[in-house]
């Protein structure tokens, strides 16, 4: 029976809760392994570094009991937590192109960077340039609980804490523990394994206790070509209706002469809109349809393997002081793989070296187009190179983290608690499938053997050995802290029950990443995944942090509890642009009685540009966008002043608005650094109450209002490429300034742009971010008396949900009044993905002695295309609806059984056209393997 008990408690607390039944608030005590009980019962709560008796808190945290990851079947720390109100997707499992091997958390869809992750309160290694932490680092089978707090919290951890917190709490291992799962989708396919132990125990007499763990994964692949929505390429045909789409840069081939329309003679196949070699050899003249089908080889679930093992402990070496470590080491491999790589820009053509390869009619044609009698003519080409085999880009990280420290009693009231901590993140990156643009243009003017790609099939293997690149990247970043706090009590105001608590302390951190890039991507002689140059940079930083907390009164008429904190901390950058910053906290907590507890916040955050954002180098990306001179250009935004920009940016007139404008819906562009980078800062205010009426036992209920505005936010020029075309041509209108300058010089002399000269669009404080909602929450557990297979059956539910008021990015600070709205919205020109304004999750579990079932219901509300200038097929999505199914039996004291089925229904994603993310669809958001079936079994010793 104290088996089944127990875990009627933890799915009471499976809420997503802050330990629902069990506590009265919306706190979670730490006590984890690195974050062990103060003396007298005292508990760390997350968002704050002052131990305390209770777990009451002015700032909202939301926790994730580790039941919630059990029932749910989830093996990666991403399929829970994207499941949350709070988080908008990051990269995922199903983020093939843009991708990268890792998975990344976005609380309230501010960016990942702005979202600090914590294990066990400090800081975790991260994995690129970027200094963000990969979520698949983390060993999800021994977490506790997961702390999720709103607002910023820069005051108490420092920067990028401008969102909010995330706190995974790891527990202490008492005995053996082995565990495995398996998971396959209903068309079976996805297979998912994975197998872990952990051992912990005391030694030395009670002295010290270790825990070592270790951990297998492995997922496979699932391609597009898999599910009937994402087996084609989904286009917008502009009339309301969605067609059969691809990319115009296909396997046969298609060639157009750059002279211009008045200049190219008549009836000449390669004059615009361009040869098409259906025909190896043979041209006929393009046409719209001829397109190619690149969705069905892109991977829809990419792949991954990983390796994962470590341990912590603690040892009390004297009375009343403990050293204690943990360690850490991942290895982690993920590939994305894309269509074979679609070669385009302005090449020379050998008329001599062509005609071994093309028809005598083709070879005229081409004559006709040398003007200067040279041999050679300039084509705009456009090939799918096949033949060199599909673009797999492997990444492997291999991470490891120490940390040494000690914690221990200065007085009877008074502690201390010192660490250092080192993690180091290297990522090997090799790709295939690349093409050297400079081997390909030999090829093509007789500068080496030829090459053939005038039709399908057409380059043989020793061609396309010729032109293919094996590229391989490296990526190192690292990251040391060194930090110490003394914390304690310090007197009694005599009208709380409660002493004054208070932390002070220092810490170091210091920050370095390079991105070594193979030399052919370095050089730019590549077509197919994306070029960079190197990227190298460090800084440190020295911080002085102080907290507050002062319980003012206590058990007085209309006053059970009031309390109030506050907390200071200054940081001194070694970046010129930066500098000395300071970040600042207070909060109020009243309860005037014991069911009633209200709650206020305000924090000023501050998050320092990371590597990347200032020292990156410039790197190829392809964002889709519209391209405002081209044929999906809104009719109402067709005026003179548009067709004049085009043309002052390099279109010719008489191809403004015209299907050859625009060869793809992805647009090539160049991203990079910018070392003169200032600092974001943030203001948040929060309030809330929690309601756990005595009255109702086992009833807690929570609401919250969160207001969060970034200013100075760091991103890409004008908020990306697809903005900064929108800023231009639609808004400013203006071709000497940054926004239009920018496209200046990037188009070929067909007006395209194509890629040779991509535009520019670099980093820069930009304007600001601002984010307003409602968090809600309500959980409850009761006994239901005797049930069919125990003694005292109980019934548990939960339901935790936000409503987003407004989500407001400007992406000019020198254009307040132009703003976009994402409240509600999504797309590709802002808002990226949706951003539902209702988002909930559920649980609804019946405890019957050793049984447990349970079902869960994940609601993501309605949203609308962002874009107003331009009108798709699909402009709403409705709100989407997916239930889950898991029943957990105690089949012994030792050994645990659960099986599930997620996405009970089978509920397909929304589909769409040209404002889709990929795969005809946002994979992050919605569900894109269907129903899905797990069973795991647990023994402990």
């Amino acid at each position: 029976m104290k088996t089944h008990l127990k875990k009627a408690a933890l799915i009471s607390a499976t809420s997503l809760t802050a330990a629902a039944a069990l506590v009265s608030t919306n706190a979670y005590a730490q006590t984890g392994p690195a974050e062990a009980s103060e003396p007298s019962g005292e508990i760390i709560v997350t968002g704050s570094r002052i131990a305390r008796r209770n777990v009451e808190s002015a700032a909202p945290v939301a926790v994730v009991d580790s039941e919630e990851f059990a029932l749910s079947g989830a093996v990666n720390v991403e399929s829970v937590i994207n499941t949350l109100p709070q988080v908008v997707p990051g990269t995922t499992s199903f983020s093939n192109n843009p991708g990268g091997g890792v998975a990344t958390l976005n609380l309230r869809g501010l960016g990942s960077a702005r979202t600090m992750v914590l294990v066990n309160g400090r800081r975790w290694m991260f994995y690129d340039t970027q200094q963000i932490v990969d979520l698949n680092t983390i060993p999800s089978f021994l977490l506790e609980s997961v702390d999720v707090v709103t607002g910023g919290a820069s005051a108490v951890y420092g920067s990028d804490a401008l969102a909010g917190v995330v706190n995974f709490r790891l527990k202490d291992v008492q005995g053996l523990e082995m565990g495995a799962q398996y998971g396959v989708t209903s068309r079976g396919d996805g297979q998912r394994l994975t197998a872990n132990f952990a051992f912990g125990g005391e030694f030395a007499d009670g002295r010290g206790h270790a825990t070592v763990y270790g951990e297998y994964y492995d997922r496979k692949d699932v391609f597009a070509s898999a599910r009937k929505f994402s087996e084609d390429v989904n286009w917008d045909d502009y009339e309301g209706g969605i067609i059969p789409g691809g990319s115009s840069t296909t396997p046969q081939g298609r060639f157009t002469s750059t002279l211009a329309a008045a200049d190219c003679p008549t009836g000449n196949v390669y004059c615009s809109p361009g040869a098409f070699y259906e025909t190896p050899g043979s041209s006929r003249p393009r046409v719209g349809t001829d397109l190619y089908n690149y969705g069905p080889v892109n991977y829809l679930m990419v792949p991954q393997e990983r390796y994962l093992m470590g341990g912590y402990a603690d040892y009390e070496f004297s009375d009343g002081h403990t050293a204690y470590t943990e360690v850490s080491y991942v290895n982690n491999r993920v590939a994305n793989e894309l269509a074979a790589t679609p070669v385009t820009g302005t090449f020379n053509i050998d008329i001599a070296t062509a005609s071994q390869f093309i028809s005598a009619a083709d070879v005229a044609a081409m004559n006709q187009l040398d003007t200067d009698g040279d041999g050679q003519v300039a084509m705009s080409v456009q090939r799918r190179t096949l033949e060199v085999g599909a673009r797999n880009s492997l990444d492997e990280r291999s991470a490891f983290r120490v940390l040494l420290g000690a914690r221990g009693e200065i007085t009877s009231n008074i502690n201390y608690d010192a660490y250092y901590m080192f993690a180091r993140t290297r990522n090997s990156n090799i790709q295939s499938g690349n093409v050297s643009r400079s081997a390909f243009q030999a090829g093509l003017d007789g500068s080496a053997p030829g090459i053939n790609i005038y039709g399908p099939g057409t380059l043989t293997q020793a061609m396309a050995d010729q032109i293919a690149i094996t590229a391989q990247n490296t990526e190192i970043s690292t990251l040391q802290v060194a930090s110490g706090v003394i914390s304690g009590s310090l007197f009694n105001t005599g009208m709380s029950r409660d002493d004054v608590g208070f932390a002070i302390g220092a810490e170091y951190r210091r920050v370095s990443s390079e991105f070594i890039p193979d030399t052919a991507l370095s050089s730019g002689d590549v077509i197919g995944f994306n070029a960079g140059l190197p990227t190298q940079g460090a800084y440190d930083v020295k911080e002085l942090f102080a907290e507050l907390r002062v319980p003012l009164v206590t058990d007085t008429p209309g006053v059970y509890r009031l309390e109030a904190t506050g907390a200071v901390r200054y940081s001194d950058y070694s970046l010129g642009a930066v500098g000395g910053v300071w970040a600042y906290a207070g909060g109020l907590e009243y309860a005037p009685i014991p069911d009633v507890t209200l709650r206020g916040q305000y924090q000023r955050a501050v998050r320092a540009p990371n590597v990347d954002e200032l020292f990156g180098g410039q790197s190829q990306g392809f964002p889709g966008a519209t391209d405002p001179c081209g044929a999906n250009q809104a009719a109402a935004g067709q005026t003179d002043v548009v067709r004049q920009l085009c043309v002052a940016s390099g279109v010719p007139n008489s191809a403004v608005w015209t299907d050859t404008i625009q060869l793809n819906t992805q647009i090539q562009g160049l991203f990079g650094g910018n070392a003169d980078l200032q600092e974001e800062t943030s203001d948040s205010w929060t309030a809330g109450a929690v309601f756990t009426p005595t009255f109702l036992p086992g009833f807690v209920a929570t609401v919250d209002w969160y207001n969060i505005k970034v200013d100075g936010a760091i991103s890409t020029l004008g908020g990306g490429l697809a903005n900064s075309l929108n800023l231009c041509y639609n808004v400013i209108q203006d071709i000497n300034s940054e926004y239009c300058q920018a496209f200046v010089g990037s188009r070929n002399a067909l007006g395209q742009l194509d890629g040779e000269n991509p535009p520019a669009i670099l980093n820069a404080n930009t304007g600001a971010l601002e984010v307003e909602g409602i968090d809600f929450e309500v959980s409850y557990m009761t006994s239901i008396g005797k049930g069919l297979m125990g003694e005292d059956a109980r019934i548990s539910f939960n339901v935790l949900g936000n409503y987003t008021i407004s989500n407001i990015y400007t992406p000019v600070a020198d254009l307040p009044e132009e703003t976009y709205e994402c409240a509600g919205q999504f797309g590709t020109l802002v808002c990226g993905q949706p951003t539902p304004k209702w988002k909930w999750t559920s649980r609804l579990s019946l405890i019957d002695g050793p049984l447990t079932t349970s079902i869960r219901w994940r609601h993501v509300g309605a949203v609308s295309d962002d874009d107003p200038s331009t009108e798709y097929a699909v402009e709403r999505l409705g709100s989407y609806d997916q239930f889950d199914l898991t029943l957990s039996a105690d089949v012994s004291e030792n050994f645990t059984l659960t099986a599930g089925v997620n996405n009970l229904f089978d509920k397909q994603p929304p589909i769409m056209g040209d404002n889709q993310q990929q795969t005809n669809t946002w994979p992050g958001v919605y569900d894109v393997l269907g129903r899905d079936f797990f069973i795991s079994g647990r023994m402990t010793f």
